[in-house]
This record gives C-alpha cells, structure tokens and sequence, in this order.
C-alpha cells in the first residue's frame, strides 16, 4: 500500500483490552513502509508493555508529558510536529471524551492538541457505553473537527456480550489509514515540478550551486500523487529516493533543466517551480582544472534562461513559483509574481542558522509559507516539509480548478 511508504505514523494506544492488537497493528503498518512511534496512556500500560511496541517498532515508546529526555523535555510538541497522521487505537470512551472537550492532561491528548496532522479513532467499547448519548454526541464532535472515525465493529466482545463497539481489525485499520493520504482533487491533472539545486560547472571539480536539498519539491511531487495526479519530476543532483509512481528525470544544470522543462511542458497541466536554479553560470567551462596560480581568480557569469517565466508567458500551464527571501518577503514575492505572470506563488524567509529554533527551509525537514495570489493570501505555519506540501497542493488544486 504505497500511500504508507515512508509516512511518520504516531499511534496512540490507550487503555483497553484492544490494546493487545496494536502489537501486530505496528508490525503491518511497518511491513508497508510505514515509520511508526508509539504513545501509551498509562492505563493502557496495565495490558501490553512499552517493551513490546519498543520491539515492534523500533523506537522508544513515549508515556510521560514531561520527558527529560526529548527536546527542552517538550515531547508533546516533538512528536505532534513528526506525525504525518496521528491513530488512536483503541480510542476508549475516555480519550475521546478528552479529544471532545479538548482535555490536554497526558501526553495523548496533549499532542493531539498541538498537532497539525490528520488525527483518526478506532473506538473500543462495550456495545452499551459506544451507544450512550454521551459518547455518540463527542463522536459527532469529532467528527464535525475533521478527526475521521474508524469503526466500531459489530461483533463479540472481551465481557461476554455481542454488539457495536469492537475495534475494527487491523487490515481495514490500514486501509482507511491510507486513505486519508490518498483524494482526487487533481484526478486526470498532469503535473510537472522542478526540485532541488543546479549545478553551474567551472571545472571538472568545481561548481556554483545552493544549498536546497529538493526536499519540498520531492515532497510536492508525492503529495500531488496522493491527489490522484500524473507527476513528472525534474530533479536537480539530490540524494533522494523518487516517490513512488512519479516519473523522474535527473539534470545537473540550469540549461539542462531548462531543456528538460521545456520538453515536457506541452504535456502537463501544472508547472509547480520548487527547484532554486541558479540565476547565473560560468561563462566559460574549464576542461581541466584550474591551478591556484594568482591571488585573485575572476569568473565572468552568463545569465541562466528564466524557466518559469519562460513556462507561464505560454499562458498554457496554470504555472507555481518559490520564492526563498532573506527580507522583504511579501514585497519580492508578489513583484515576482506580477513579473513572471504566476498563477501562485509561495514564499518562505530563508532560515537564519544562528537560530536553530527557526530552522526553516534550505537543509531542513521544516518549512513555513506564505501563499501569494493576485488578490489573496494565506500563511502555512511552520510544519515537516510533507504536512505543508499536501496543503499546498490543495490550494493549487483549488484555484486550478476555479481558473478552468
């Protein structure tokens, strides 16, 4: 199930007697690609032990709010910021309870709170308590917040009685797992996106180049898969693994992925600009390389061709740039996208890495936006590179589709 390939998985697990399920729930998730961390009340303690997840996982099982041992002992904000999805399971009528009047006192529900990923429930419950009016109205509480509901399952239960309430089993638990990842907001839409860096040969050692690490357009071009779109990357020299189902094509320069662009771009429907190309190249490219002979070295620089002005002045490709500023960040992004004729444009301030708190951008996990339209904009807060792509996208599907 490729849409769990590499996806950061936290679980929940509170305490019921379903617990013990979670065991092999961890072992299929992880079979699928899955990277999973595991959180336990303390009550659910009392059925399996942290050493089995521990095991199963491969990670530290988390129980405590206060951990001396994660990040400024901030736990709760570590691991809400590493989640792509969140799965409570079992979801007792207490935690979800907790989850629908905003309870935060264990590291659980506290977490959920300060997450921005999808979070989902399994209940399990006696048949009787899943019925009361009580749960079912914090049920429907949840699910008006957008936290999907997995189950219950009708059948036998652990105290002898037969009724709604079991949690459902673990292979349907990874199937509507997955498809939280997986719409079709650009069904039959044919993508191409640039990612990382290019390299501007002066030798055959040496290069001009930056520091992007293609993360984010890596991670555009696996959102846009789970939007259900047709994705061709263009990726500069990165050491990434290629999403799965996403067409790949590997350049080193700017002109390269100029070419490679420009014969692509009849074929898509959105251009998404991730890559930061060099603006500039060396005007002449040394075959052999250069000694160090004199105390100063000149190199004569040659303009780059503009490959996303170039691809939105067609008018045919509902075209997305990137801007990285280290000032003036609405200022330059909107002159930019005036400029350039963009449809979109998102924007982040380039990370100032004598602060590691705001460590935003190139060589990071992490990112923030801020999304620029002719007469609109809107912010993504900071957020795992993957979490801001897939809300991305979802504005580029929305506006591609109100512009067709």
């Amino acid at each position: 199930m490729q849409t769990l390939l590499g996806k950061h998985i936290l679980l929940g697990v509170t305490g019921g007697i379903a617990a013990y399920k979670c065991a092999e729930l961890v072992r299929r998730l992880r079979d699928e690609g899955a990277e999973v961390r595991v959180v336990m009340t303390r009550s659910a303690t009392e059925f399996v032990t942290p050493l089995t997840f521990q095991a199963l996982s491969g990670h530290t099982v988390h129980t405590d709010l206060l951990d001396p041992e994660a990040e400024a002992a901030m736990g709760h904000i570590e691991l809400a910021r590493w989640a792509d999805a969140v799965l409570i399971a079992p979801a007792t009528a207490n935690m979800i309870g907790k989850l629908a009047q905003g309870i935060a006192n264990d590291l659980l529900s506290t977490l959920c709170l300060a997450t921005q990923a999808p979070i989902a429930v399994a209940p399990a419950m006696n048949h009787i308590m899943w019925s009361d009016q009580a749960t079912q109205d914090n049920i429907n509480t949840l699910r008006n917040r957008q936290i999907a509901v997995f189950g219950p399952a009708f059948g036998n239960q652990a105290c002898g009685e037969t009724g709604e309430g079991r949690m459902l089993e673990t292979t349907e638990l990874i199937e509507k797992l997955a498809s939280i990842f997986s719409h079709e907001s650009l069904r039959n839409t044919r993508v191409l996106i640039t990612a990382g860096p290019t390299y501007e040969a002066i030798d055959p050692v040496r290069f001009i180049g930056n520091r992007s690490s293609g993360r984010m357009g890596f991670a555009m071009a696996e959102a846009a898969i789970e939007a259900g779109a047709k994705v061709t990357l263009i990726a500069g020299p990165v050491h990434l693994k290629t999403p799965p189902k996403v067409d790949r094509i590997d350049v080193e320069s700017a002109r390269q992925m100029h070419q490679a662009v420009m014969s692509q771009i009849d074929d898509c429907d959105i251009f998404i600009a991730t890559a930061a190309v060099a603006d500039y190249s060396p005007a002449q490219t040394h075959d052999q390389k250069l000694k160090k002979t004199e105390e100063t070295l000149s190199i004569q620089l040659r303009r780059n061709p503009d490959i996303l002005a170039e691809v939105a002045a067609t008018g045919k490709v509902f075209s997305v740039g990137f801007a990285a500023e280290t000032e003036q960040l609405e200022d330059h992004a909107r002159k930019k996208l005036q400029s350039k004729q963009l449809d979109l444009i998102a924007a982040n301030q380039v990370a100032n890495h004598d602060r590691p708190d705001e460590d935003t951008g190139f060589n990071s996990e992490y990112n923030a936006l801020d999304i620029y339209w002719a007469n609109g904009h809107i912010q993504l807060e900071k957020a795992r590179k993957t979490e801001l792509a897939r809300k991305l996208i979802n504005i580029i599907a929305e506006h591609y589709k109100n512009k067709h």
